[in-house]
């Protein structure tokens, strides 16, 4: 790899453009006081130092990499893994040599580039811009922030009804909707988000807490709907967390305590063992936000303003969470 150049090319053509107007401007000078020794070499001397500027100005934007490469990478396949997809769980593309690559595409925290056989393939922006996280945010605006959608493609999640198989009765759906929204008001207030998934696509348990851990996210946050074994039987909201020690429970008690607002009772935080908090060294927690399979959850559930209310408690409580570790 390497590098992403994230500065505009210095425009140099106007640079040009006036050099070669100095110059004519100064021969007119010349031919003017031919006879004058000085004048004459004390415009050679400007002539020099105006060509060695625009010199100097072109060399340092050709090594910063801003005025050829800007959008483009060098990928080192030994430092950056390249994939057929924009996410963890698409297969890895072989890549055996560095190669150069516009930006075609950016999607969730993905970059698409062009193969030296043509072909396309993506590779992970904090990977491919060296933007991994080195130490810990001190603020929600200069934080890295992974929220994941629970299920999605063939894994439905909870179901409002068994004997439904609209995907407007599945839990992925609305997984997905709300992660989408929490993501877009976190990036409003500045956080780095990345999305484990933003379509409707099957995602390994396992790949999820791993993109936290590869970017060394300061939170973690997985959304789902809960289920009770029969209808109307549960009913609200639970925060969980199972590490300890790297502030989980700390940030599932920022956020939980912003869910008292919410139409639906709040179950307060709670300890569980999900693979995907225990697999996650990061600080993380599960969002259960209703029953899905609960005739007054599921009303607010598919409702576009309650799910505007929990995004809204999320920034909340991450800026809260923020605020009480540093």
């Amino acid at each position: 790899m390497l590098f992403q150049s994230t500065s505009s090319p210095p425009c140099l053509c106007g640079s040009f453009n006036s050099l070669i107007k100095f110059v004519t401007a100064e021969v007119i000078i010349i031919k003017t006081l031919r006879h004058s020794r000085l004048a004459i070499l004390t415009v050679l001397i400007v002539i020099v130092l105006t060509i060695a500027l625009v010199f100097k100005l072109t060399n340092s934007g050709t090594q910063s990499g801003s005025l050829f490469s800007s959008g483009e990478l060098s990928i080192n396949p030994s430092k950056v893994t390249v994939r057929k997809g924009p996410g963890l769980d698409y297969s890895k593309v072989k890549v055996t040599k560095t190669f150069q690559s516009q930006i075609l595409q950016k999607r969730n925290g993905w970059l698409k580039v062009r193969l030296a056989n043509n072909k396309t393939a993506w590779v992970p922006s904090w990977q491919a811009e060296n933007k991994v996280a080195k130490t810990a945010a001190t603020k929600l605006s200069n934080a890295t922030i992974v929220i994941d959608a629970g299920h999605g493609g063939n894994d439905s999640g909870a179901l409002y009804d068994e004997s439904e198989t609209s995907s407007y009765y599945m839990e992925k759906n609305y997984t997905l909707k709300l992660a989408k929204l929490v993501a877009k008001e976190l990036r409003a207030r500045g956080a780095r988000v990345i999305l484990t998934r933003d379509n409707d696509r099957y995602v390994d348990l396992k790949s999820r807490p791993e993109t936290a851990e590869s970017i060394h996210a300061d939170a973690f946050i997985s959304f789902h709907f809960d289920s009770s074994p029969y209808a109307n039987e549960g009913t609200g909201v639970t925060t969980y967390y199972y590490h300890k020690g790297n502030n989980s429970k700390k940030l599932a008690s920022a956020i939980n305590s912003q869910f008292n607002n919410l139409p639906l009772r709040n179950n307060g935080v709670d300890f569980s063992d999900f693979l995907v908090l225990h697999d996650n060294t990061r600080p993380a927690i599960l969002c259960e936000m209703g029953y899905i399979n609960t005739d007054q959850d599921f009303k607010q559930i598919t409702s576009s303003t309650y799910r505007t209310k929990v995004a809204k408690d999320i920034v909340n409580g991450l800026d809260k969470y923020f605020k009480e570790v540093n």
